[in-house]
């Protein structure tokens, strides 16, 4: 986004992607679009996508923040920052000596937006360079908690999905002058998470995507950017990679709240205890997982070169990242969660790569 911002003029933003200058810029984000399924998808059978097909020739790659999830990707595109920047640091996260976990997706009323994540967002930005600024996706996220934290600074303008969506995408970038247009969707990673990569119903989901695209690239005033690219990426995972925490006791123990997400674990220990859970983690889970300390997970750049200090202590004591298909579940806790067959959150090229398509009209 900072990129996105440069190249409508905004005065003193960053352009590491040498984005090329517009007038007006619309970005799409697909919920669960990673580059690796994409390209397997349009190498095998182009023709079933054909929109996207067309703007994956010349396309980059574009790398998550960590973890490869939806409330941390979206805090990096709505501030431009890393995640140990932001502090949307993942899934369900702990709240600092609540004793509780915050979804950051779903949120919670007793955590302010503005406060949990005090950074200015690439839309106050645009919107303080006089560039109008839209955000269109679902009515039930106007005013949501991530909305705030991410998105502030632009207008909300509430849709259902498919043509409405798109007529009204494609509305708000009409007129005189610079516009910045932000849009989602999200289809495609529900029917992942529900049915699997590269299910009917996953393939089915991402035709549909491809008509969206194909509406917008059809309705683009001219002089208009149009990227596309998505905040994470997909693993199917199979029941024998499954580990649950719920039934290992080892995982249990000294540990006082799971947070994370299945293949991306933030482990909270009692006072006192977090040896004793790195070194147990270390030993059930053994070469499938990467499990580090908060300390080295940091050392390690794995939420970016630096973590603002009053955000450390939202990282897990113990951070595990699945290497490959597997995850560490809760299905006592977690029980719809668990059940899912397509899952994302850590950093393999499956969940991490994401495409960047662009075309200028």
């Amino acid at each position: 986004m900072p990129s996105v911002l440069a190249a409508l003029g905004v005065p003193g933003e960053r352009n590491p992607l040498a984005l090329p200058a517009t007038e007006k810029a619309c970005v799409l984000l697909v919920d669960g679009l990673g580059y690796e399924q994409l390209a397997q998808v349009a190498a095998g059978s182009a023709t079933t996508i054909p929109e996207l097909a067309a703007l994956l020739t010349g396309a980059r790659v574009l790398s998550t923040g960590c973890p490869a999830t939806t409330a941390t990707s979206l805090g990096s595109i709505g501030t431009g920052l890393p995640p140990g920047r932001h502090g949307l640091l993942g899934y369900q996260v702990a709240v600092p000596g609540a004793g509780w976990l915050l979804n950051e997706l779903r949120w919670d009323p007793r955590i302010d937006p503005v406060s949990w994540q005090p950074e200015s967002s690439c839309f106050e930005r645009a919107a303080a360079a006089g560039i109008p600024v839209a955000h269109v996706s679902a009515p039930i996220f106007e005013g949501s908690g991530l909305t705030r934290a991410a998105f502030r600074g632009a207008r909300y303008v509430g849709a259902e999905p498919g043509e409405e969506r798109a007529l009204a995408t494609l509305a708000e970038l009409t007129g005189r002058g610079r516009r910045l247009v932000y849009t989602y969707v999200s289809q495609l990673d529900l029917a992942g998470h529900l049915h699997g990569v590269f299910s009917g119903e996953w393939l089915a989901a991402l035709v549909e995507v491809d008509r969206f695209v194909g509406r917008l690239r059809a309705g683009l005033p001219s002089g208009t950017a149009l990227y596309v690219t998505a905040d994470h990426g997909l693993v199917e995972v199979p029941a024998a990679a499954r580990i649950d925490a719920d039934v290992r006791v080892e995982l249990r123990a000294g540990v006082s709240l799971l947070g994370g997400e299945a293949r991306a674990r933030h482990v909270y220990s009692v006072p006192g205890a977090a040896d004793d859970v790195l070194a147990a983690w270390r030993a059930v889970l053994g070469d499938a997982f990467w499990v580090l300390s908060r300390a080295e997970a940091i050392a390690a750049g794995m939420f970016g070169p630096q973590v603002s200090p009053p955000l450390r202590a939202r990282i897990g004591d113990v951070v595990a990242l699945a290497r490959g298909s597997g995850a560490v579940i809760a299905t006592e806790a977690e029980p719809v969660e668990s059940s899912l067959l397509g899952m994302h959150g850590s950093v393999t090229d499956q969940e991490r790569r994401v495409p960047l398509l662009s075309e200028l009209t």
